[in-house]
């Protein structure tokens, strides 16, 4: 202890001690820490240092104890009940503490959390561990930051159950979906749930870095072709010249029934139009009028002109007349109201038709098969 003491320098503790100004006392702290985090303390003077240790956490100047946490937020040294102590304190003492200190139990962790600051939430998930217990209750009631920081940090031991709470709670935050889909590891079933969730970019990471079944690969594929549809569609609908557009579209052989099913699908008549016009090789004017005015044989002569699929011609047709009705009550054609009944238009006057039918318009309108024929069925 003698020893011990000369390293300290009875001075230095006196300045901790009796200084009257909090700068002094402060600075005489953060000595005293420094001379005492060393690796050759024997168990006597580990004793004195955390009674010394007691003394600061109790000083009243904030600096005091702002040097304390900071200088030792990683050391074994300060005694568990004064690392809690600490832990309670002002944000600028208590977040160095929570985000590094060893001497807390995953108990203490937890409470932590539990407390409900998002701040100390956060230093909690992204310590240098955090075990699987903590981690639990960091995804149960942990604000998005922090859920988002727990997801970054691979050192953070998250089970199935915590991805799969942390999507169910921000599966519609980016962030958070990039945080998680970037872990080193992920669970099969975790991978497939963020596919349907993930930017472009994230989805490409999840395929080339997570295994996934093969239905899953098929129905990301299938996805990005009904995304890249579904960019083409509203990009005719702000070009200033829709005519040219459509032809270019045909150049690249990119103008297809599906694309034109899904103009009709989003209100998006003027497309389908000029569509079936260059399809048909006809004047734009002459297919509005075989469209709208031709009576109910003008629509088929343009649309087998065309060469469409024969299958899918009562799907246009219910799509045509449900625009020109909801246009004539004045409704707002281009909305989502629109492309619901415009499907319910379809399924109500066809719920005999073959099932395959029925898929591919309910896959260009965004609604799964199963959710859509009950309806149907009901509405016969």
């Amino acid at each position: 202890m003698t020893a011990y003491r000369a390293r300290l320098t009875d001075a230095d503790i006196r300045r901790l001690i009796k200084a009257t100004d909090e700068d002094e006392r402060a600075a005489a702290a953060h000595k005293l820490c420094r001379s005492m985090d060393r690796p050759d303390l024997n168990d006597q003077d580990r004793a004195a240092a955390q009674k010394i240790l007691r003394v600061m956490a109790e000083d009243a100047a904030e600096l005091v104890r702002r040097a304390m946490a900071v200088t030792l937020k990683s050391s074994d040294l300060i005694p568990r009940d004064v690392a809690r102590r600490l832990a309670a304190d002002v944000d600028s003492i208590a977040l160095p503490i929570i985000g590094s200190s060893p001497v807390f139990t995953d108990e203490d962790l937890i409470e932590i959390v539990r407390a409900g600051s998002a701040v100390r939430q956060t230093a909690v998930a992204a310590r240098l561990r955090v075990s699987r217990d903590v981690a639990e209750a960091v995804v149960e009631v942990g604000g998005e930051t922090a859920v988002r920081t727990l997801a970054a940090n691979d050192n953070a031991d998250m089970g199935e159950h915590a991805l799969n709470r942390a999507v169910d709670r921000f599966g519609q935050s980016g962030e958070v979906v990039a945080a998680i889909a970037y872990r080193q590891v992920l669970p099969l079933h975790v991978t497939e749930r963020l596919i349907e969730l993930a930017s472009e970019a994230v989805r490409e990471h999840l395929v080339s870095r997570h295994a996934i079944a093969p239905e899953t690969a098929i129905r990301l594929a299938q996805f990005a072709r009904e995304r890249a549809t579904v960019d083409l569609v509203d990009q005719a609908a702000a070009s200033p010249d829709i005519g040219r557009f459509v032809s270019q579209l045909n150049a690249r052989k990119a103008l297809t029934a599906s694309l034109l099913l899904r103009a009709v699908a989003r209100g998006q008549m003027e497309f389908l139009e000029y569509g079936l016009a260059e399809l048909a090789g006809t004047p734009h004017q002459r297919a509005w009028l075989m469209v709208h005015d031709a009576g109910p044989l003008g629509l088929k002569a343009l649309y087998d002109r065309a060469g469409l699929p024969p299958r899918l011609f009562q799907a246009f047709r219910a799509g045509v007349d449900t625009w020109r009705q909801l246009q004539s009550e004045g409704a707002d054609t281009t909305g989502e109201a629109f492309r619901e009944q415009m499907l319910q238009r379809f399924l109500t006057q066809r719920p005999n038709a073959p099932r395959e039918d029925l898929a591919y318009l309910m896959e260009r309108l965004d609604q799964p098969v199963a959710e859509a024929a009950p309806r149907a069925a009901n509405a016969a």
